[in-house]
């Protein structure tokens, strides 16, 4: 590969949590980007999708190497919109099943 345009630390980029990406500001205007399984993959480039430019990404493989790999943080987030929506059937039927009865007040004495 050619040569890196820069070297930056992991901790200098940001991680983009809706496009699953660290990326950090290209010259061009874009932004370089790198996952966390190409990270996890030993991968330490990060390309600019707009241009040719390449970054090498500094970081310690180690805190990847327990990474779910990305079909699996997907399956993850199905599994919790799904239990969330099942709460809020759960609750539909609580208030289904409710039932108010008009009854005569009752008086409970108390002593001090």
């Amino acid at each position: 590969m050619g040569a890196y345009y820069d070297e930056i630390e992991i901790e200098d980029m940001a991680w983009d949590a809706e496009k699953r990406v660290y990326h950090y500001p290209c010259p061009c205007g874009d932004r370089f980007e790198i996952s966390r399984s190409q990270l996890k993959n030993y991968e330490d480039v990060a390309t600019c999708p707009s241009c040719s430019l390449i970054i090498r990404v500094i970081y310690d493989p180690l805190d990847f190497e327990d990474e779910p790999s990305d079909d699996e943080e997907e399956e993850e987030e199905e599994e919790e919109e799904e239990e969330s929506e099942s709460d809020d059937e759960q609750f539909v039927d609580a208030l289904e099943k409710l039932s108010i009865e008009e009854k005569e007040p009752v008086l409970v004495a108390a002593t001090a």
